[in-house]
């Protein structure tokens, strides 16, 4: 079969590589549509240490079921599925506890295990029994399912930000990503959405998505601004949905009293050690925490809501690539002149 084989930093390889061959407890999957997220590109430029190469990543799938072990029940020939990155090893405390992307192991689909930039992605035991792979309603394309996986972070990150009805939320970052913490935050009571983000031409495609304010961060002071259209409150949640130190500090600066900021987006590993003013965090009281990943739960609820139409995903696909294609891909994900890009093989 065809892959896009991660060999070394800045050097992934289109070619034939053998297929992979099921066992009694796995299933192979003809892969539609894998979108490109922003760990890819990370591990791209800089490698991860849960990453040995050669591998194939991509953990953002959707595809046709093609072949089913003899003892798999869960899934038959000709079932369209998605798939999530995180794996639960099924077995430790925290799996057994529904959150699986806490697991100690911290297995995931383009990481340890082969990922879905390939014609085929053969899930193993583990990912059939524990993983996040569910079945697609039938009016949602490949495509749109494959963006389950980054939807059900959001879920994953919002849930443990607690909006609650009439919150002010503050959203730092325009990414995909960023763009549909707006839709959830709205579905979820959220009252008044502040977008801040320092690229104007990304600030204006994500104006698309329908937050009440939006700020360039380039061109005006974001924090004095939120305090401005928060009559001087601060945010009651505050999002940091990007990779800048900087914005971690702005994000406490943002935060009103008793406010949570989740530090969602993860900061580069040569420039993680951030410094602010934890005075801020003890007189305010302000809940500081990070979200990683999601659980499958996450991803069966977020399927649903594409499913439902609830939240429109497809607003959220601006290119398409062959696999062959792949690096040009990569160029336009990075380049921020669009939303997600999604690789058919």
């Amino acid at each position: 079969m065809k892959a896009a084989v991660f060999e070394d930093i800045e050097k992934i390889i289109v070619k034939d590589v053998p297929m992979p061959e099921i066992d009694d407890n796995s299933i192979l999957v003809r892969v539609k549509a894998c979108a490109i997220c922003g760990s890819d590109i990370r591990i791209f430029h800089h490698g991860n240490k849960r990453v040995k190469p050669p591998q194939i990543l991509g953990h953002e799938i959707a595809g046709e079921v093609v072949e089913v072990g003899k003892k798999v029940t869960k899934f038959k020939l000709g079932d369209r599925v998605a798939m999530g990155g995180d794996i639960p090893c099924g077995e430790c405390k925290y799996c057994e506890s529904g959150i699986g992307n806490n697991c100690n192991i911290n297995y995931a689909l383009g990481y340890q295990f082969p990922g879905g930039f390939a014609e085929y992605v053969l899930l193993n035991s583990l990912v059939v029994n524990y993983g996040p792979v569910h079945k697609i309603p039938a009016n949602v394309s490949y495509d749109e399912a494959a963006l389950a996986e980054p939807l059900a972070c959001v879920l994953n990150g919002l849930e443990l930000s607690n909006i609650k009805l009439g919150d002010t939320v503050v959203i730092i970052g325009a990414g995909p990503v960023g763009c549909m913490m707006i839709e959830v935050a709205r579905h979820m009571g959220a009252t008044k959405i502040i977008m801040v983000q320092r690229s104007r031409p990304r600030l204006e495609i994500a104006k698309k998505f329908g937050a009440d304010v939006y700020i360039c961060s380039s061109e005006e002071n974001a924090v004095s601004r939120v305090w401005e259209e928060t009559g001087d409150q601060g945010a009651d949640v505050v999002i940091v949905a990007n990779s800048s130190p900087e914005a971690q500090v702005d994000a406490l600066k943002m935060a009103g009293n008793r406010a949570r900021v989740n530090f969602f987006g993860g900061l580069p590993k040569n420039n993680s050690l951030v410094t602010f003013d934890t005075n801020i965090i003890h007189y305010r009281e302000i809940f500081v925490h990070g979200s990683h990943g999601a659980s499958p739960g996450h991803h069966r609820k977020a399927l649903e809501l594409i499913g439902t139409g609830a939240i429109k995903i497809g607003n959220y696909i601006s290119h398409r690539f062959s696999l062959d294609d792949i690096l040009e891909g990569y160029k336009m994900a990075e380049s921020h002149e669009g939303m997600r890009v999604v690789i058919n093989p």
